[in-house]
């Protein structure tokens, strides 16, 4: 479900000049640490654009130079022993990119008795130096304070389970937030007319995301559905049947219709390079457009487990939620709040439209409905339920001043289910269901939201750090 699209990430190390005559194999030995940082962060995946040791203000310059031509999604900045903040000052504030300060010492204790038995100042003192990565984080971070310039802080020691996890975290916000910046997210149709809560301004969700709009028409849609080809539609219907649990009650006819939509589908997605998709349609009764518009949710349902997250209503802000969950690997499905339950204190999410079938426990089934509730016509759609376990929610969220984030944690627990032809499934929130329900709502999102697998608020987070934006955290 990952996107495969490489970050560039940058890598310096900071130190004095004046120690490395003063105490021999100190330079060596940090160096040596800063190689090993250099390949636990391509393991992530990532190109790493390493500017050495930092060390004097000419360095600082130089290395300036070489990352800001490298075009890095941000900066990690290795405190390797005391530095002082005028070389470092000079890197930063001319990258213009977020910066993590790496307070990593090489160990996590130092050995004690070991130390003090050198009975050599000298080597006692560079043997400390090689291990007071702490001395200068105040120092910098101080300088950064009054420069405004925005950094975040990882400390621990270089073998350290968890401050890898939180650095890991920070890469993996870096890859979205280039995958976002290049995204293209097609909007086919028009709004749901009425729904106040999900019309959103696209030259503010451009600018906070990067993301480029295509606004597409539904006659070339159309087009293409009208040239598709008999094979084409068989292969799609092979595909249904690969992938859904396709219902009994299933005529031919709609899954044909359906596959035939899907394949146009496809190729508009193919010719305009999207990876995302917001749309709403109703057309006249009985014209083509209503008919492509009521055969829309499997093909629709396959772009969305193929990383081309399609949400419905023409939901922009929930298309971009969406495709955040997806590139993080979470999947991303289209909810909303479907009922409340009370004695279990459970809150039931679904929708009905396109689903992440790569998020569903189990096959997803598709079924025949008689009525599209609130919308024209009738055709297949999608019975889903989320895989039980944790989960996370994501919102983007337009208020009255700014664009922010809004997440939670819960989990996605077994019980009944509404068998209506639709996504929905049971949550449970640490702040319970009625709490929960009230915190989230006072935000003011839309009534939509992107549900997906695992608890990956923390990388939601840092996403929101890297695109300055705020991430609010109900729970």
């Amino acid at each position: 479900m990952k996107n495969t699209k490489t970050s560039r990430i940058g890598l310096f190390g900071i130190g004095l000049e004046t120690y490395w005559d003063q105490f021999e194999g100190l330079l060596n030995n940090l160096k040596y640490y800063q190689f090993l940082i250099r390949g636990k962060l391509e393991g992530f995946g990532v190109d790493v654009i390493d500017a050495g040791m930092v060390d004097n203000p000419f360095k600082a310059q130089e290395a300036a130079s070489m990352l800001k031509s490298a075009d890095v999604e941000l900066v990690f900045l290795y405190i390797s022993t005391y530095a002082l903040s005028s070389t470092v000052l000079p890197v930063v504030s001319n990258l213009k990119v977020p910066v993590i300060l790496l307070n990593l010492q090489p160990v996590p204790q130092l050995d004690y008795k070991a130390f003090n038995l050198l009975n050599d100042r000298a080597k006692m003192t560079g043997l400390w130096l090689e291990h007071c990565q702490a001395c200068s984080v105040p120092e910098i971070a101080g300088v950064f304070n009054r420069a405004g310039i925005h950094y975040e802080i990882v400390t621990g020691f270089l073998e350290d389970n968890t401050a890898w996890t939180e650095i890991s975290e920070w890469v993996e916000a870096a890859r979205v937030t280039k995958s976002l910046r290049l995204n293209r997210m097609g909007v086919l149709g028009h709004y749901y007319g009425g729904m106040l809560d999900v019309y959103t301004d696209l030259t503010k969700m451009s600018t906070v995301f990067g993301t480029h709009f295509e606004l597409m028409e539904m006659c070339e849609l159309k087009r293409l559905r009208d040239e598709t080809t008999n094979p084409e539609i068989q292969q799609k219907t092979g595909e249904f049947y690969q992938t859904f649990d396709v219902n009994d009650g299933c005529e031919k006819a709609e899954i044909e219709r359906a596959a035939q939509t899907s394949v146009a589908l496809d190729k508009l997605a193919a010719k305009h390079q999207l990876g995302s998709l917001a749309y709403y349609y109703e057309g006249q009764p009985g014209n083509d457009y209503e008919n492509i518009v009521t055969s829309v949710i499997a093909g629709n349902t396959l772009l969305t487990g193929k990383n081309i997250p399609v949400a419905g209503e023409c939901e922009v802000k929930n298309a971009h939620a969406m495709k955040i969950m997806a590139e993080f690997g979470a999947g991303g499905s289209f909810s909303e709040f479907y009922l409340m339950d009370f004695a279990d204190d459970i809150v039931y999410l679904g929708h009905d439209g396109p689903a992440h079938f790569a998020i569903a426990e189990g096959k997803v089934k598709l079924v025949p409905l008689s009525v599209y509730h609130g919308k024209p016509g009738k055709g297949l759609s999608i019975q889903m339920t989320v895989k039980h376990g944790p989960v996370t929610l994501l919102s983007i969220v337009e208020g009255k001043n700014c664009i922010f984030l809004l997440t939670a944690e819960g989990e996605s627990v077994p019980g009944p289910v509404l068998q209506i032809g639709n996504t929905n499934s049971r949550y449970r929130f640490s702040t319970g269901a009625k709490e929960f329900i009230n915190q989230w709502s006072k935000q003011g999102p839309a009534h939509h939201c992107a549900i997906g697998t695992g608890h990956i608020a923390g990388k939601i987070e840092k996403l929101g750090v890297l695109l300055d934006i705020e991430t609010v955290k109900i729970c």
